[in-house]
């Protein structure tokens, strides 16, 4: 092979790898490794039952009924 073809050659792989970046980078780019750490972090979420909700709503009541509370002014004619 002539030195022409070579550059021809390295020419033709630039021009393909230039074309496929974005699709290459999308698989082992910086983006695609926080998507992959995201699915993974995701993939050890779980779904809470009712059971469990219920149990929450329970506390959640039980939390509001402890509160302190005020007798909120009754609203109508002021008096002097």
């Amino acid at each position: 092979m002539s030195w022409p073809w070579i550059v021809l050659l390295v020419f033709g792989l630039v021009v393909v790898a230039a074309a496929e970046w974005p699709r290459m980078t999308g698989v082992v780019g910086a983006d695609a490794r926080r998507r992959r750490e995201r699915e993974k972090r995701k993939a050890k979420l779980r779904v809470v039952t009712s059971s469990e909700d219920d149990d929450f709503v329970e506390s959640v009541q039980r939390d509001l009924d402890a509160l302190p509370t005020i007798e909120e002014p009754r609203t109508g004619p002021k008096r002097r």
